[in-house]
């Protein structure tokens, strides 16, 4: 009988072996990126609720730089609020309510036609969250949470009015990606400071606020609605316009804002 050879032993550089060592290589980082990625999101969304909160802070002027966010935002009262009726609910709550998810949900969420998307964010949610800064048992503030289409991304903000639902006390986004330099004016303590005392409301009740070309001439009565332009970012500053007509329009918080002004007291 011819005598048997021997296999040759597989090279520790082969083709194969490299492959199972990638492969396995490859899943195990998978899963300890997937892994890590869970237990940090807690921990994520925990920060992101507080620079949220630190901006309703900031916008109501109650922000102390240094200061234990949880302990300062005791001095904000949440409310939720069906849009359609402006009244406060109780159908759902205030804690980790995401609007963006919430609108997609089929029960919870609502399309907004398209004459009526001026913000272009396509749906919303039946409710929203409202923030309220007391004062001797009053409302002092009222801060509600607006959002839509910019120049290059959806600009997330919060517009603190007076009790009388319609005069601006503040203005303050907390995400977007508009172009350095230009559409990021928005976050600019100067174009910021333009919007105190503005009035959303003028003679009925659709909103007239709006971000202009230029700058705001104030010896015409219009002026009193209106904010200096964003040099070099016009459609973002037509963003802005459109987000907020759109929030405190009848789509939005208008019909709750109607109920601010016409009810003294409202709570």
């Amino acid at each position: 009988m011819p005598e048997a050879t021997e296999k040759p032993a597989r090279s520790k550089d082969s083709v194969s072996n490299t492959l199972i060592v990638a492969v396995a290589l490859s899943l195990v980082c998978s899963v300890l990126v997937a892994s890590t990625a869970i237990l940090l999101k807690p921990v994520q969304q925990r920060n992101e609720e507080l620079y949220r909160q630190q901006i309703i802070l900031d916008v109501a002027g109650l922000y102390e730089p240094g200061g234990n966010i949880d302990t300062l935002f005791e001095n904000i009262e949440t409310r939720m609020v069906d849009l359609a009726s402006g009244k406060y609910t109780d159908l759902v709550s205030a804690e980790n309510f995401d609007a963006i998810a919430t609108a997609k949900d089929p029960e919870l969420g609502v399309a907004i036609s398209v004459d009526a998307d001026i913000a272009n964010i396509r749906q919303r949610a039946r409710f929203a969250p409202v923030y309220l800064v007391r004062k001797d048992g009053e409302i002092d503030q009222i801060i509600l949470p607006v959002y839509g289409s910019g120049l290059w991304s959806t600009m997330y903000g919060f517009l603190s009015l007076a009790p009388d639902g319609s005069t601006v006390l503040g203005l303050r986004f907390y995400e977007h990606a508009e172009t350095p330099g230009l559409g990021d004016q928005i976050d600019k303590p100067d174009w910021r400071g333009k919007w105190p005392g503005k009035q959303v409301f003028g003679v009925g009740e659709q909103p007239q606020i709006e971000v202009i070309r230029g700058f705001v001439d104030e010896s015409v009565d219009s002026a009193i609605h209106q904010v200096d332009g964003l040099s070099g970012a016009t459609l973002t500053g037509r963003g802005v316009t459109n987000l907020l007509r759109y929030w405190t329009g009848p789509e939005g918080f208008g019909p709750y804002l109607a109920e601010i002004r016409g009810v003294a007291g409202n709570d």
